[in-house]
């Protein structure tokens, strides 16, 4: 039999539904995958028992004649920032451990809904707070690459690391993100494989650990554009618990997946030709410019004048959402307590937060909780905000003169652990290249093109007008087909 692990959405889907091996096989399968794989510490939580009964009730479905759902029979790995009923749900904090919800967030539901199964719950970066899955309280995540001639571990990026970290080390086909500013498109980046952040409000985030609530988006990550394309159409969808979710139509992307960009306009942003940007980006960034060439695309220059102030404006706005979203924690109702002797309220609550948060965390609150301070307010938080809306515009009139735009996913391949957590500016610059569209909500992917002279994975981002996810998937598979990446990490785990 073909080794299951190696199949990705599509195939595992259609073999289910062909006959060619059950869905209790894959799930046996990628489990067994799973457990031999501690050394990534890619899950929180492992739930074999959740994957089995997905696969059983599938196999019964289709003995019984039924339809399939979209995603029957594909076992996948949950980022640990969904609510999962009678599932630990932690956001990768000491101050969420133990914490089992009594509710599903509607995008599981979903996946459920249409025949997934779950294998466990993923490894994070702390509240979605980090750029290289080094601030979970369960300790980093690694990367299932390594540099040519190096034994050093190295990121798999964040929030989203150990999504980005299984997908590419073949323990789950598929794995669900959530994208703050660049949460998605950057792990998805450093470790090969594909991930899409949609538009803002295409899917519910009910149910989803709240990071940054005007930018958090959840999206699939998985090994092809195609898979993406099947996965979104199964988390997406208008939900009434969601006040910011779109009411409109999930549209059949994988039935509208077409490489021939005949008539399309690509703009190349002029504004992202940045300091610091690493050459082989650089130069991968030419190569993709030629690839959407050959698919029958034009390629235009744009400008996006405001760019250089969207990061500084994320790490206003977004800080400021998570000081205000994290006050629920705080010792009362649920999660840790930390009770001192003879300690009154006031005291529960710093001494809660104190033990529960991590640095970052904290570091975060700390920074949002100052700009919007009473003396602080507008000079920061008001002005970010104005900002936030310029960035928006720029892309508003960019979309006049071109259908996608093209860009770098990351200025740099993945970096060592441990190399950068004494600077975190230069984390946050990691950031720089997928922040703008998170700040405009704009739908936006990262696709690999190419390894480094490391041997390290290298992504090109795809930026697409508001609900044109389409155009982004298509651009992006257009990419796929002529870079054929087809690299994978040597096995060490």
């Amino acid at each position: 039999m073909t080794n299951l692990t190696e199949l990705g959405v599509k195939e595992i889907r259609d073999g289910v539904a062909g006959g060619d091996f059950t869905a209790k096989e894959v799930a046996e399968a990628f489990n067994a995958a799973v457990a031999a794989a501690a050394d990534l510490n890619a899950f929180i939580v492992t739930t074999p028992d959740h994957a089995i009964a997905a696969a059983e009730k599938t196999d019964a479905a289709r003995a019984a004649g039924e339809t399939l759902g979209k995603m029957a029979g594909v076992p996948i790995g949950m980022k640990d920032l969904f609510a999962t009923h009678g599932v630990q749900t932690t956001a990768a904090s000491h101050i969420l451990e133990g914490f089992k919800p009594q509710y599903e967030s509607t995008v599981s539901q979903n996946l459920w809904d249409a025949g997934a199964g779950m294998l466990g719950k993923l490894n994070l970066d702390q509240f979605a707070m980090g750029s290289s899955n080094e601030t979970s309280y369960f300790g980093n995540v690694n990367s299932p690459w390594r540099k040519e001639g190096s034994n050093a571990a190295m990121s798999p990026g964040g929030s989203s690391g150990g999504s980005s970290s299984a997908v590419s080390a073949r323990i789950a086909p598929a794995a669900t993100g959530t994208d703050t500013g660049g949460s998605i498109r950057q792990p998805a980046a450093f470790t090969g494989i594909c991930g899409i952040k949609p538009t803002y409000g295409r899917c519910s985030r009910w149910g989803v650990v709240a990071f940054a609530s005007s930018l958090d988006q959840a999206g699939p990550m998985a090994r092809s554009v195609e898979d993406c394309a099947i996965m979104l159409e199964a988390m997406a969808g208008f939900d009434p618990k969601d006040s910011t979710s779109l009411q409109m139509d999930v549209p059949d992307w994988e039935a509208g997946l077409s490489a021939d960009l005949k008539g399309k306009k690509v703009g190349i942003p002029r504004e992202y030709r940045m300091d610091g940007t690493d050459e082989e980006i650089l130069k991968s960034w030419e190569q993709g410019k030629e690839w959407l060439r050959d698919a029958g695309a034009e390629i235009v220059d744009i400008s996006l004048p405001h760019t250089k102030y969207a990061l500084p404006a994320y790490y206003i706005i977004a800080p400021a959402e998570a000081s205000s979203n994290l006050a629920r924690y705080d010792g009362v109702r649920y999660g840790l307590r930390d009770l001192p002797e003879g300690a009154g309220l006031q005291d529960m609550y710093a001494a809660t937060r104190e033990e529960g948060f991590g640095d970052e965390v904290k570091r975060r609150v700390l920074i949002g909780t100052y700009v919007l301070s009473a003396g602080f307010y507008d000079a920061y938080y008001n002005q970010a905000q104005k900002v936030r809306a310029l960035v928006a515009r720029d892309f508003e009139n960019a979309w006049a003169e071109c259908d996608v735009i093209l860009a770098p996913t990351t200025p740099t391949a993945s970096f060592p652990l441990g190399s950068l957590s004494e600077d975190p500016l230069t984390m946050y610059l990691n950031d720089v290249f997928a922040v703008p569209a998170s700040l405009a909500g704009l739908p936006a992917m990262s696709v690999p093109a190419m390894t480094n002279s490391d041997g390290l994975p290298l992504g090109l981002q795809l930026v697409g007008k508001p609900f044109d996810e389409q155009g982004v998937l298509n651009a992006g598979l257009a990419i796929e087909q002529r870079a054929g990446f087809t690299a994978q990490p040597e096995k060490w785990w």
